[in-house]
């Protein structure tokens, strides 16, 4: 076994004039988890509970988009979703639509523990939420003031803001901006692209891989919309090989199984981990933008993207540390 290893992302897609204040801020926070993780996995914590440990705090946090801060419906709420794997015996958990639960990747756990099931969604996993006693919150809980303001650009744009959280500069505003947007999903247009799901892979000392994603979704989504981050396979997957989570255009992640591409790749033709993370990037998402990031049983870890940048960060027992945007 080549040692524990590390990675967390704060989303694939930067504004190529994000201010550096913001720049430095999201390099702060994923230090800050990935110091965590570290501390937990020089602790002997198993890969589930580090990844789930990491993205408790990245959902605690407003600043990237899962838990408090997560983008809003059309209808002004916020809707959740998170997954969760555990490579060593592929077991698995994903909610979706939670509106009340504090942290989501816990929820996700608890159905991959405490459930005969692999996802439950809405009002279902509301009613779980409560009989596992889980912290609840008011919906007002996770609505920030930027959120606020960028639902309301979203709606004058008429479009999805995959960007919620820096403002579109520019004479002509943000209507023109979005209908002026190369961009599109499933044929419509959006606006820049840069959403910012969470998420983490761990290796641990033993070899076991584990992935864990949340997210707030699209800024001014459809209610009922899921995306990729809970769906196994797509946005997070783990097996005896590798750990991955995704992050990016959800629709075309979900069409390419995205997350579970690096493990096949791995298992049928043979790749190594930045083979496999490299192949699956080039070839596998057609005209989608995404990024993952991967860890193997081996201790690699790896990411790539095809944006023009990805908050990310990755760790290795070995001393090798890095935090980047672009």
């Amino acid at each position: 076994m080549g040692g524990w290893a590390i990675a967390v992302h704060g989303g694939a897609g930067v504004d190529p004039n994000l201010p550096m204040e913001r720049q430095e801020e999201a390099k702060r926070l994923l230090t800050r988890c990935l110091d965590i993780g570290i501390s937990a996995l020089r602790s002997n914590l198993p890969a589930i509970d580090v990844v789930e440990l990491v993205v408790r705090e990245l959902e605690t946090d407003p600043l990237f988009n899962s838990g408090r801060g997560s983008a809003l419906t059309e209808n002004g709420t916020v809707e959740m979703e998170a997954s969760i794997m555990d490579g060593s015996k592929r077991r698995c958990g994903a909610v979706s639509g939670l509106t009340t639960v504090k942290n989501p990747v816990s929820l996700a756990r608890l159905v991959m523990e405490k459930s005969p099931h692999s996802y439950l969604g809405f009002s279902g996993a509301e009613e779980f939420a409560k009989k596992q006693g889980v912290e609840m919150v008011d919906n007002e809980y996770f609505i920030t003031q930027d959120n606020v303001g960028m639902l309301k650009l979203a709606k004058e744009a008429n479009s999805i803001l995959f960007d919620y959280r820096i403002p579109i500069v520019g004479t002509c505003g943000a209507g023109a901006a979005a209908m002026d947007s190369p961009l599109q999903m499933n044929g419509l247009p959006i606006s820049v692209y840069a959403p910012e799901t969470v998420g983490c892979v761990v290796v641990d000392k033993e070899g076991r891989c584990a992935a864990a994603t949340s997210t707030g979704g699209l800024m001014n989504k459809m209610s009922g919309r899921i995306g990729d981050s809970p769906l196994i396979g797509s946005g997070t997957y783990a097996s005896e090989l590798c750990g991955v989570s995704c992050t990016g255009e959800g629709e075309a992640i979900i069409r390419s199984t995205l997350a579970r591409e690096v493990s096949a790749v791995m298992e049928y033709k043979g790749l190594n981990l930045h083979e496999a993370v490299d192949y699956v990037i080039k070839h596998r998402l057609d005209e989608g933008k995404a990024g993952l990031i991967a860890v193997s049983k081996e201790g690699e870890v790896a990411c790539g993207f095809n944006t023009n940048g990805m908050f990310r960060g990755c760790a290795t027992e070995g001393g090798f540390m890095e935090v980047g945007v672009w």
